[in-house]
């Protein structure tokens, strides 16, 4: 950077002397000229010392036009030019303007460049010698009257106008023909000041052609308008600089994205601190990378680097407060070696602090201008700017988190809900032929034992663990993300829809694997629902409401994959309409119980019975009990239901004892209801209440449902079973349960699932598990039931095995009371036994 820097240097000054040297061959031959002309002009050497005096004085008030890098001025001397001219030969007036020039452009600058040094004697010879052409081409001005101010007057002019088009051309030359354009549109102001300051000249003349004592009233005067003049150029300059900063600090304030912050803050504080430089640096820090941005004087975009030596930053970051190094500042001396390494004038460093933390640097370098370099004041105006830059940066990674906080999941960092609805509102909107949008949802199984086993800490260990394996899975072109719980969902473009199930099965596959929580590894499993648009629907909530419907659906499969169907979502609906009307059915009676007759194989004896709910829906129809009772289960009103079977149980087996038919009852029992402290008690209540002996109740708990929450049900049912009611295994055969756990649950029944009782005729396998349940629980001293039975065959083949009861179609399909009766009386006829009367089955057809 600095290689090519110097070599840009030296091209612009090469292209300076275009300019420069025709310049100086002008004044050199308009001296010459004049020279000839008047040979003995250097006989005035004291007007001439004094005259170099005085235009010295006079450049003290100066004004500076900064044009990108460089600084031109625009010398207030037509004052003792004024003099000078009328005063002294043409010759004597350019070698001193001349002279003058070389002197304050030594003394004012500690690093001198020679083109422009020279182009300012150049520029300034030329001019004078100009104006010196117009006095001697005019008639020779006599006394202090309108011809004289004429004359000079036109000769200023002349003078002024040369000076402002030499800056022109080398600004063309230099830089381009629109800097020299520039230029040439701000002529007027600088004739304007020239005019008021000729007509002050003039005014000098009048007094010193009056009385030549006035010099001393006049050099008095003079020193003071100079001294007015730079006080008020630099009251000007400070309320340039307090609106310029306002304005900035406006900007910035406005400004909300991190990203955009440095093309409005850089240029203007370039502007304001009227420097070469202005770079913005930020520290990586989180999610944000590092920042290194600097605009430069000559180019309109901003460059990714910077001139400031990586010593200087260090030493502000490290320290945490500012760093000026130059000319004005002695405090850091040291590192003034650091610049000249760099071939940087000045440079000034501020921190930006977030609270006590250093979160970056804001850098200006090289005051524009060779004269000119930073000042006490610059570094007060750039820490005033910086410390609004450091709050804007702060608010902008504030907005840029809470927005990113707004579209993620917090522990995961994958996208949520509203970033996924978003991205699938902008995939449907593209629609290819021979592509779906496919959304995949899938539940983690097992999170929630994790949770309640281990803590909620190494529950979120497992979904970030699974988050990390699924976008490993998921690859590049797929959208994953969490929307609550233990729900995730991958978006993604597939070739068909039974592309994405393919999809989904692989994924499904990759994700069963191990994983580590904590001190153990575990198997997890998920269920994934797939919808694809458009098949399913063309808008992102209604896709992933169809997903999750079939997602709930893949649940029970054991392939755990569910394509979204229709009647996925008419169940759904149905059940969604008739949850409002469920309460008012159970306060109603509207709930209807069924019974289903329970039959002892070795003897065809009328054992019981069990208790079904059934609900005919005045709109709906004949209500599903899965259907129902998940609605119960959802809305809280479980335990009424459960409450409705078991009373109308007990009501019925009371009155059966008292009509010599007894008959024990079983009911059905949610996990959910075994989970509530206070179901033993009410039991107890009940039995009490319609005088039924214990050993006549049945509770029947499904097996896959008691798995994943036995710990937390043991204790009610050792309550149960202290009360004296029976105990039952539902749908047995179909969880993950070892039949060993039959030793450690408190049970007196084992109900063999109905699907393996129906295939048992036809399948070997179905027929080896129900062989197996019967022989293990046989020996474990538990009754055996079996649900499903619908043919002789099967009647034949359990009698066969030892199966003790038997509950069927084969029998009765479940049946309202008064049917039941009615049956009874059909079916069944009266016996006598040792236990007394019962009801025996008179055939079975």
């Amino acid at each position: 950077m600095a290689t090519r820097r110097a070599r840009e240097g030296r091209q612009s000054a090469q292209n300076a002397w275009l300019i420069t040297s025709p310049l100086a061959i002008f004044a050199l031959v308009c001296t010459a000229f004049f020279w000839v002309n008047k040979p003995n002009w250097y006989s005035h050497w004291l007007g001439g010392l004094l005259a170099l005096a005085g235009i010295c004085l006079a450049y003290v008030g100066v004004f500076n036009v900064v044009i990108r890098r460089s600084t031109y001025s625009i010398i207030l001397t037509e004052i003792p030019f004024v003099l000078v001219l009328y005063y002294l030969p043409a010759a004597m007036v350019t070698c001193v303007v001349a002279a003058a020039v070389v002197i304050t452009q030594l003394a004012r600058s500690s690093v001198v460049v020679p083109s422009k040094m020279w182009f300012n004697v150049a520029k300034a010879a030329a001019s004078i010698s100009a104006a010196s052409l117009v006095i001697a081409a005019l008639p020779h001005p006599h006394g202090a009257g309108p011809a004289t101010w004429a004359v000079i007057g036109t000769a200023l002019l002349v003078n002024t106008t040369v000076d402002m088009f030499c800056i022109a051309a080398v600004m063309s030359v230099v830089q381009n023909v629109r800097a020299g354009q520039d230029v040439l549109r701000g002529i007027w102001p600088p004739l304007l000041i020239g005019l008021v300051n000729s007509v002050i000249g003039m005014l000098f003349l009048i007094a010193l052609v009056f009385n030549r004592w006035s010099a001393i009233l006049l050099a008095v005067l003079c020193t003071t308008l100079i001294l007015m003049l730079r006080s008020f150029a630099d009251f000007f300059r400070q309320h340039r600089t307090m609106a310029d900063v306002y304005e900035l600090t406006k900007a910035v304030r406005d400004e909300r994205s991190e990203a955009s912050l440095p093309d409005v803050l850089l240029g203007r504080v370039r502007a304001v601190m009227r420097s070469e430089y202005a770079t913005l640096w930020l520290a990586p820090q989180g999610r944000h990378p590092e920042v290194m941005l600097t605009a430069r004087v000559e180019n309109r975009g901003l460059l990714d680097m910077s001139p400031t030596p990586g010593s200087i930053r260090e030493r502000a970051i490290h320290d945490g407060r500012t760093v000026a190094v130059g000319t004005r500042f002695d405090e850091f001396v040291e590192l003034r070696s650091a610049l000249r390494g760099s071939k940087i004038k000045d440079v000034i460093v501020v921190p930006l602090r977030s609270g006590q933390t250093e979160i970056g640097t804001l850098e200006v370098c090289n005051r524009l201008g060779d004269t000119r370099t930073f000042r006490d004041g610059d570094v007060q105006v750039l820490e005033t700017i910086a410390a609004h830059a450091a709050v804007a940066v702060e608010n902008a990674r504030l907005v840029d988190r809470l927005r990113y906080d707004a579209y993620h999941d917090r522990l995961t960092g994958l996208p949520n809900r509203r970033r996924i609805v978003d991205a699938l509102a902008e995939s449907v909107k593209v629609r290819a032929e021979e592509e779906v949008v496919a959304v995949l949802l899938l539940d983690v199984d097992g999170q929630r034992d994790v949770n309640e086993s281990m803590g909620h800490a190494a529950g979120d260990k497992l979904l970030a663990e699974v988050a990390e394996r699924l976008k490993g899975i998921a690859g590049p072109g797929a959208l994953v993300g969490r929307i609550g719980g233990d729900e995730f969902v991958v978006t993604m473009r597939a070739e068909s829809t039974d592309a994405t199930v393919r999809l989904a099965t692989e994924m499904r596959e990759q994700l069963r694997g191990p994983m580590s929580v904590g001190t153990l590894t575990l198997d997890i499993d998920t269920a994934i629902g797939v919808a694809v648009y458009p098949d399913h629907g063309d808008d992102p909530e209604t896709l992933l409401q169809r997903a999750e419907l079939a997602g709930n659906s893949a649940k029970v499969l054991p392939y755990g994959v569910q394509l979204f169907h229709p009647a996925l979502e008419s169940r759904a609906v149905r059940r969604l309409g008739i949850a409002a009307d469920l309460r008012q059915a159970l306060d109603s009676g509207l709930v209807d119980v069924y019974f289903q007759p329970k039959v002892t194989l070795s003897d065809r004896h009328l054992v019981g019975v069990e208790c079904l709910a059934r609900w005919q829906h005045p709109a709906h129809g004949e209500v599903a009990p899965e259907d129902f009772v998940a609605v119960a289960e959802h809305t809280g009103q479980l335990s009424r239901l459960t409450e409705v079977v078991l009373t109308e149980g007990l009501r019925r087996c009371s009155e059966w004892a008292q009509a010599d038919r007894p008959l024990s009852i079983a009911v059905n029992l949610s996990v959910r209801t075994l989970l509530d402290s206070r179901f033993p008690d009410q039991v107890e209540s009940l039995l009490d209440q319609y005088q039924v002996a214990p050993a006549q109740v049945t509770f029947e708990i499904s097996e896959p449902g008691m798995l994943g929450d036995i710990e937390r049900v043991l204790p009610t049912l050792y309550r149960l079973r202290d009360l004296g009611v029976r105990l039952s295994v539902d749908d047995f055969g179909t969880g993950a349960s070892s039949l060993s756990y039959l030793r450690q649950w408190p049970v007196h029944e084992v109900k063999i699932d109905d699907s393996f009782v129906q295939g048992m005729a036809t399948d070997s396998g179905d027929l080896a598990i129900v062989r197996a349940v019967i022989s293990l629980s046989r020996e474990f001293g538990l009754t055996v039931v079996a649900e499903g039975v619908e043919s002789e065959l099967t009647l034949d083949l359990l009698e066969e095995m030892g199966c003790e009861i038997g509950q069927g179609y084969l029998f009765s399909r479940p049946l309202p009371y008064e049917r039941l009766e009615a049956w009874f009386s059909a079916r069944t006829e009266s016996t006598t036994t040792d236990q007394g009367e019962v009801r025996r089955l008179r055939a079975v057809i």
